[in-house]
């Protein structure tokens, strides 16, 4: 069996049955992947350029090229099962762990029908974690800041391709999300999407050791409602009412 590239880009039928056949069989506990979605207006109105993968039991993370791969990034079908990629995101039973779903579950509903399933959102786990109150959620740099998870070495590294990919593709510092869908794909920008899901795990880990059974089955209802309402006609992923808190949480 072929076997995908680690942390390169997968932009082919036949890397992409390969990599089905690593995804798929994972262990479930702790869940073992973790995802996000790189793109141009990343919604239902926009384009998906690259997702991100990280496979916490073999430590790796691979880069689906979506922009070159269109359809065929979730239909190639593993040689050995026939499953696909959409089976896997579409699975109750295969946990898949994002930080944040509502835009990356937006974008792939909206382009190519993705309705996912057995989502963990990391940006709720935090939330329910939480001594102080609840009213807003917490953005991904802010939660890893927090956590206190890395060591000075491992922050300053994160934080130098944290600055060095945004350069590149955020407006407001005079980049563009086109950068994401150029081929080759920039180096800083490899990293940077590289980076967006290695550390994902160690907040899972993090988090999960902190949420009771009640506030567990809390997230896991509210990440499901997150998934349903980027999938409604009027769903808006932009402005303040993303930040705030699931209705009734502030009060817990």
């Amino acid at each position: 069996m072929a076997t995908p590239a680690s942390s390169g880009l997968i932009d082919t039928a036949t890397a992409m049955s390969a990599l089905v056949d690593v995804l798929d069989g994972q262990p479930t506990s702790p869940p073992s992947l973790y995802m996000d979605v790189e793109g141009v207006n990343l919604s239902r109105h926009g384009t998906i350029s690259i997702l991100q993968v990280h496979v916490l039991p073999l430590r790796q993370t691979y880069l689906v090229d979506v922009h070159t791969l269109g359809d065929t990034a979730f239909l190639a079908a593993s040689l050995t099962t026939g499953r696909t990629f959409k089976d896997i995101l579409e699975s109750t039973t295969v946990p898949k762990v994002f930080f944040d779903v509502r835009n990356d579950s937006d974008a792939l509903y909206g382009n190519f029908q993705i309705r996912l399933a057995g989502i963990q959102d990391l940006q709720l786990m935090e939330l329910a974690t939480r001594s102080f109150p609840r009213r807003f959620v917490s953005g991904l740099a802010k939660c890893i800041e927090q956590a206190g998870l890395l060591s000075v070495v491992e922050r300053r590294t994160w934080a130098a391709t944290k600055e060095r990919g945004r350069k590149l593709f955020a407006p407001e510092l005079g980049g563009s999300y086109r950068v994401f869908n150029e081929r080759p794909l920039p180096e800083e920008v490899r990293l940077y999407c590289v980076q967006d899901v290695h550390f994902l795990p160690r907040l899972w880990a993090h988090y999960a050791a902190k949420l009771t059974r009640t506030w567990e089955d809390k997230v896991r209802e509210a990440s499901r409602d997150r998934v349903a309402l980027s999938q409604s006609p009027g769903f808006n992923g932009k402005g303040r009412h993303m930040a705030v808190a699931p209705a009734g949480w502030t009060l817990l």
